[in-house]
């Protein structure tokens, strides 16, 4: 069974930044698909980015440009750098793991991009 933790909650400034950080219970990035989701308030769940089990990275059209997903294997972490963080980035976000038909959730953490 597969766990996952998140952590970055945030609260930062338009234009600010901010970094989210995946840790994966044991040595699964290399074997699974890791991604981020985010659900703003009142809309539903929205893919945000992957990176494939061989590193291939592919984001959402809505952050490309901002946004970069990445991974270090040997720490069992998948991170979110996000930059140029608008309003409309206000959401919580969900990391996944998915190998063929089994997926698991990270619990989502809050980030909050106000003035």
């Amino acid at each position: 069974h597969v766990q996952l933790v998140v952590s970055g909650v945030g609260l930062v400034q338009p234009v600010g930044s901010l970094i989210l950080f995946c840790a994966a219970s044991g040595s699964i990035l290399s074997i699974y698909t890791m991604a981020w989701y985010r659900q703003a308030p009142g809309k539903h769940l929205e893919w945000v980015a992957h990176i494939t089990t061989g590193g291939t990275a592919n984001n959402a059209d809505y952050v490309k440009g901002r946004f970069i997903i990445s991974r270090d294997s040997a720490k069992n972490t998948m991170y979110l750098q996000m930059n140029s963080l608008k309003p409309d980035d206000t959401a919580v976000y969900y990391c996944k793991a998915t190998r063929g038909p089994n997926g698991y959730w990270g619990q989502g953490t809050q980030v909050f991009v106000s003035s």
